[in-house]
Formats: C-alpha cells, structure tokens, sequence
C-alpha cells in the first residue's frame, strides 16, 4: 500500500509571505530537517488565520497580534506560542507628504494630521494583524474613520493595499518587509516609522492536538523548533531587502545583531 503523503499547513499572514520569508526559511528547514512532508502555506489576514486554525484546517500559525494570539491559547485552540521575531510597521504616502506627517514623531499624531485635511488614507480592511493595528492607532488618536469620504478599505492583502495606496496617491499603514518588497513598484515613501507603538510582534503557534487529533503535531513542533533554533533565527536574521533587514530575530538572544 503506498504511504499517504504528509501535508503541513501553516496558517500565516500575507505580509510575511509578501515579504519572501518563506521562501527561504521553508527550503532551509527541509533541508535541515530531511523533512519529506508537502508544506502548504495559507497567507490570509491574522484573523482569518486563526478561524482557520479554530476549525483544525491549519497545524501552525505564523501571526502578529499578540492579544488575540494570547486568547487562542487561553481558550485551548494552541500550544507552545514562541515568540520567533519581529519588524516594525511604517507609515507610507506621497512623497510630496500632503499631511505633512513628516514633522511629527508618534503614529498617532500623523493619523489626526491625514484626517484634519481629509486626506486619502487606504487601509486593508480584512482583520489582519495589521488591520487591527491600524484601527488601535485612529483610537489613539480619538478618531473613527470609518465612513468617512477619504477612508477606503482594500479589503485584502498588504501589497495590493499598498498598490491601491499609489494609485490613490493615498497614505496607508504596512508593515516594514512588505513595502520593502514593493518599494519598487510604487511611488509611495516611508514617511513615519520609529515610533514604539509600531514594533510588530511574530509568534509561532502549534494547534493543539488534544482539541483536533488530526493536526500534524509532531511535524509542527519540527518547524518552531527549527524556526526558534540558532539556524533558523540566522536566517531570519540575515534575510534583506535593498539591503535592509526585515525581520529581526527574537528566539535565540545570541542571534549576531539582535535589537
């Protein structure tokens, strides 16, 4: 009788595929591993990432919303959350910087100064990671945008908000590696990044087998091993964009160049 093949599936987010992560980590881990399982990656908002994995369709999430994370461990949908690393969110627009967001410093103040002057602001608008974060920083700055005549939500992956953005001429929250990796398609500038309350958290989650028995637990807990491990961290690490990192490394303290 022939040997069913093995599928892995991680449930992860479309800016960490849009950022070509996987890419390499998946080949390196393989290789490592000697691991003959098919790995199929489902790049979807962090929200609908973690309804997927709810059902028991997913074996691993790769995520970045720390509160809902904590909750799909506490309600008993995950085990063995890792902290893998981390990049920062940014503030993109025209480089002209109609707002003016340029002479601030917090993600909060750009966001009163673009809705002031009502100008475009494109958002993704599908419960991602980033989508949440978006929506934390308009309540920051005491602003509901929703409905508002210059507020469009894509309603979809962060490089297609992101080409939305350039064609609206229109600011938008992303996350740093994904408009790396788009930088030379638009037209749009980072215009804000370094503010606290834009570091984005990645975490890996094994979906618990004690609730869905037909999960590749075993081949899950490869993969955060290997993520989490000196190897992995250093690829993660050294992996760059126009010569910028867009990760940096968060399990192995030791990682070479760790912030």
């Amino acid at each position: 009788m022939k040997k069913k093949a093995v599928k892995l599936v991680i449930a992860s987010t479309t800016s960490t595929q849009n950022s070509g992560l996987f890419d390499i980590l998946i080949p390196a881990y393989k290789k490592a591993s000697s691991c003959s399982a098919t790995i199929e990656v489902i790049a979807v908002g962090t929200g609908k990432a973690l309804r997927i994995a709810k059902k028991g369709e997913a074996d691993l999430l790769l995520v970045h919303d720390p509160c809902r994370e904590e909750k799909f461990v506490a309600e008993g949908y995950g085990v063995n959350r890792r902290a893998v690393m981390h990049n920062a969110f940014v503030i993109a627009g025209p480089a002209k910087d109609p707002a003016g967001i340029k002479a601030v410093k917090t993600a909060a103040e750009a966001f009163e100064l673009i809705a002031e002057a009502g100008f475009p602001f494109v958002s993704r608008g599908d419960e991602s990671g980033t989508n949440i974060r978006e929506l934390d920083l308009w309540d920051d700055a005491g602003i509901n945008p929703k409905g508002k005549g210059w507020y469009f939500e894509a309603g979809g992956k962060m490089g297609d908000t992101l080409l939305i953005a350039d064609q609206k001429k229109a600011y938008t929250l992303t996350d740093q590696g994904t408009f790396l990796n788009y930088e030379t398609k638009v037209a749009l500038k980072v215009l804000l990044q370094n503010d606290p309350a834009l570091r984005n958290l990645y975490s890996v989650i094994a979906v618990n087998p004690a609730r869905f028995p037909a999960v590749r637990y075993r081949e899950a807990m490869d993969f955060i091993a290997f993520v989490t491990s000196p190897e992995g961290q250093g690829l993660i690490g050294g992996y760059k964009k126009h010569g910028t990192r867009l990760f940096n490394p968060d399990a192995v303290p030791s990682i070479p160049g760790r912030k």
